[in-house]
């Protein structure tokens, strides 16, 4: 995945549509975000560049409870793409 704004802004529309906020705040996060699970907000560290805050919501985006039905056709396959990123390096 190239790191462009647009690709960043398409995996924010995959937690918008399953009802997370994200959000990008200062703050001392370990690794970049912190998720507040009981209300659906995801906040990022705002000093990360386009790359870091698509590789954390790459990490991030298969530990959610993402809602796939929700999902645009679009969202969709982007979600299927990032899962299967996801478990391939984890075999590796």
């Amino acid at each position: 995945m190239k790191y462009t704004q647009s690709n960043l802004d398409k995996l924010e529309d995959i937690l918008g549509e399953s009802e997370y906020v994200v959000r990008y705040e200062r703050g001392t996060f370990q690794s970049g975000w912190c998720l507040l699970e009981a209300k659906k907000i995801v906040v990022l560290n705002k000093f990360l560049n386009t790359e870091g805050r698509i590789n954390t919501l790459l990490e991030l985006i298969p530990q959610l409870n993402i809602e796939y039905d929700k999902l645009t056709l679009e969202s969709q396959k982007l979600y299927e793409s990032v899962l299967k990123q996801a478990i391939d390096e984890v075999a590796a």
